[in-house]
């Protein structure tokens, strides 16, 4: 016979969806202060070039923006699925434990507001001019300048891997992904 538990289900889910929420809180703090990062060393980076008089040492953004993108896009993603597995699972287990109809109305209440798209494209647009667009200029500069074959076979791999991340940035960004649009 199973021994007594002081612990409800319900707590374990109240538990559970304080442990997410805490996870997605660290995310977001993160993932925000990667833009600032990104801001950062991009500025670094321009500042020594132009200091050197040397473009080719914009040839460090490129993979810079891609690493910080890349885990920018991560940390998004997990954002968004916490968001997804408390309105799609642990929140309607609350709810049919308590004998409510939803749990937890706030985590689809806030995405009802009708200029969510606008934000959601703005945002869009904020992430690839931070992670594609300022690495695609700083390479069209170094292109534009004296060019080594080497440093060049270089560039356009670097190129190619920012318009991959870039793909990736408008893939995650799309409402139709077969899923719930990221929170």
């Amino acid at each position: 016979m199973p021994e007594h538990s002081d612990v409800t289900a319900g707590q374990l889910l109240l538990a559970e969806y304080q442990s997410v929420k805490d996870e997605q809180k660290a995310r977001i703090g993160f993932r925000d202060n990667l833009l600032y990062v990104t801001l950062a060393v991009v500025a670094a980076v321009i500042a020594a070039a132009a200091q050197a008089k040397q473009a080719s040492m914009l040839l460090a953004l490129p993979p810079v923006c891609v690493v910080l993108g890349w885990t920018y896009l991560v940390n998004d993603e997990k954002i968004s699925a916490i968001g997804r597995y408390v309105r799609g699972d642990l929140g309607p287990r609350l709810a049919r434990l308590a004998g409510e109809d939803t749990a937890f109305r706030w985590e689809t209440f806030h995405r009802g507001d009708p200029r969510r798209v606008s934000r959601k494209a703005a945002q869009l647009v904020v992430d690839l001019l931070a992670f594609c667009v300022v690495p695609l200029s700083a390479l069209a500069v170094y292109w534009a300048g004296d060019v080594t074959r080497g440093l060049l076979v270089i560039s356009v791999v670097e190129a190619l891997v920012v318009v991959g991340l870039a793909v990736q940035v408008v893939a995650y960004a799309l409402p139709f992904r077969g899923r719930d649009d990221p929170a």
